[in-house]
């Protein structure tokens, strides 16, 4: 059924969720619930900076709410949500979905019983520099990427496949229009206990083939897409928000001022230079107000349930994977 002005709340009220606070707290769209988090003080101050109201249980919270973003450890997210989806909420489950896909599994099918969406937070997959980009045909046979931070105590629960990589698991599975068919990968555990740099190579059944590296050791940070396909090279700088496009056109066919040369077998063809036009946008704002419209029955999740579900099932494999070859 849908809901004309929602009521949202926030359930954890750490380091990301203060962000999911501070833009609900503006969002004329909704009413914001409240807030609430184990940590009572944590609570209590948030409470107060933004004039808002810190219930003192979880059920009190999901009972005056329509809808539910859970921003808790990842281990809890699947208990939390289904504790909302049992009582008929919706729910924003920032990323992963769940620890385990069969705990996702769980979530999609209460969700369905239950008659509520899930959407999951990506927030990637609404980075203004992969935004730009939208109106290309995108064919993609090889794709590289890159996602590499220095270390910090903030999400080492999880390894970094769960972490990091899945959010460009994400990316590669909107961009390829297709199944996948392998997966090798390796990795490292230096920093904790769990895989800190991780590698994976994913084939697919159209015969894209993509690299993919994340490390939470690295020096500097590093967030960077290559798309290779026929006549089209892209590359797109997540931090700098910058995206380039290299294509191959007909000679005289077009209307850039940047272009080269190149004749190859007796064809006359230019390499195109086009810089797409960046729209600033804040992503995680982006992605609220389509939750809030999602409950309301005018959009559809960003990334839905399923998807998050898809996501996480690549990520698992490859975790797997290199527990396998390090043990």
């Amino acid at each position: 059924m849908a809901i004309d002005q929602p009521r949202i709340g926030v359930v954890g009220v750490g380091h990301l969720g203060q962000h999911h606070v501070k833009h609900l707290a503006k969002m004329k769209r909704v009413r914001f619930s409240g807030i609430y988090d184990k940590d009572r003080s944590r609570a209590e101050k948030i409470a107060s900076d933004y004039k808002i109201k810190s219930f003192n249980s979880l059920n009190e919270l999901i009972d005056e709410s329509d809808g539910l973003t859970v921003v808790t450890p990842t281990a809890d997210h699947c208990a939390t949500a289904l504790k909302c989806i049992h009582k008929g909420k919706h729910v924003f489950i920032e990323k992963p979905i769940s620890d385990s896909v069969k705990s996702a599994n769980s979530l999609l099918r209460a969700a369905e019983e239950s008659g509520v969406l899930i959407q999951v937070g990506h927030i990637e997959r609404l980075n203004p520099a992969l935004l730009a980009i939208k109106d290309y045909e995108l064919s993609p046979k090889f794709i590289e990427i890159q996602r590499l931070a220095p270390y910090t105590s903030r999400g080492t629960d999880v390894p970094v496949v769960l972490d990091l990589m899945i959010h460009d698991i994400d990316i590669l599975l909107y961009f390829v229009d297709s199944t996948v068919k392998n997966i090798s990968a390796t990795g490292l555990s230096i920093m904790t206990d769990s895989v800190d740099i991780a590698h994976a190579r994913i084939q697919f059944k159209n015969g894209t083939v993509a690299s993919l590296t994340s490390s939470r050791i690295a020096k500097d940070k590093v967030r960077k897409i290559k798309v290779f396909q026929k006549n089209m090279y892209i590359t797109i700088d997540m931090l700098l928000t910058l995206s380039e496009v290299y294509r191959v056109v007909d000679k005289n066919k077009s209307h850039s001022k940047f272009t080269a040369q190149l004749d190859y077998k007796g064809t006359h063809r230019e390499i195109v230079y086009e810089k797409p036009e960046i729209q600033l946008k804040d992503p995680l704002q982006m992605e609220l107000e389509n939750f809030a419209d999602s409950i309301k029955g005018n959009s559809s999740p960003i990334v839905s349930g399923k998807s998050g579900r898809d996501v996480l099932a690549v990520a698992e494999h490859i975790n797997n994977l290199i527990l396998e070859d390090l043990h």
